[in-house]
């Protein structure tokens, strides 16, 4: 694989729809607001739309590529944030297949070489979970065990999250040689969902975890509740 930016972190989750955009934009935000120039970046990308806002005419775009290179500033362009992009709603892998076409892993790893040496960090958001397909062989857990930056791990802050944090953290540990969970943000997904859970899930996670930071999002927060020094965690 070519030469990739020394410091990043790989932002997954504990299943899909858990907000790991809104989190990897609220983190390339904090990290521009405190003067590091910021890479963002999206290998593949399923349930893309036609918007020809951000390009010159009608073009698939990743409605999470915009967020990720808005709050990035948007550096160099979006097709470099996010290099395949299919329509279908499914696994990137079978996105591709009902268009015709083959997922092209290579370029999900060698896309990210792109920012190098035009960022201070980057941050990578995975698709899906931990162990979402990217192909018939390989995970979303295979291209973090490559880029080797520390995880992010983004849990529903609801009832379950236990579980699946835990499984996700279990998952990360077993996988080849082990993957670095750097931190755990539980993110309140959905407003006034009165789930008890949500108040108590942190501080049951933190009893059964040790290393990875964590803190909480609130729903449509702008700062977490434990500040998180995200630039020290990629480089710690």
């Amino acid at each position: 694989m070519e030469k990739i930016p020394a410091r990043g972190l790989f932002v997954t989750g504990t299943n899909t729809d858990v907000g790991k955009t809104y989190v990897s934009a609220l983190i390339a935000g904090e990290l521009r607001t405190a003067g590091y120039r910021v890479g963002v970046y999206k290998p593949v990308a399923s349930g893309c739309i036609n918007d020809g806002s951000y390009t010159n005419g009608q073009t698939l775009v990743s409605e999470d590529a915009v967020a990720l290179w808005e709050a990035a500033g948007r550096p160099l362009s979006l097709e470099t944030v996010c290099p395949q992009r299919f329509r279908a709603p499914v696994a990137p892998h079978l996105a591709a297949a009902a268009e015709g076409k083959m997922l092209d892993v290579d370029l999900a790893r060698t896309g990210l070489a792109a920012w190098t040496g035009n960022c201070d960090i980057v941050i990578v958001e995975g698709a899906g979970g931990l162990m979402s397909p990217i192909d018939d062989q390989e995970y979303v857990a295979d291209l973090a065990a490559e880029f080797e930056y520390p995880l992010v791990v983004v849990a529903d802050n609801a009832v379950g999250a236990i579980n699946q944090t835990l499984q996700t953290l279990i998952a990360a540990d077993c996988f080849d040689e082990g993957l670095q969970v750097g931190a755990v943000v539980l993110n309140d997904v959905h407003p006034g969902a009165n789930d008890p859970a949500a108040d108590t899930n942190l501080e049951q996670i933190v009893t059964r975890i040790e290393g990875p930071l964590i803190s909480r999002l609130r729903h449509g927060g702008t700062h977490f509740d434990d500040p998180i020094d995200w630039h020290e965690l990629a480089t710690g």
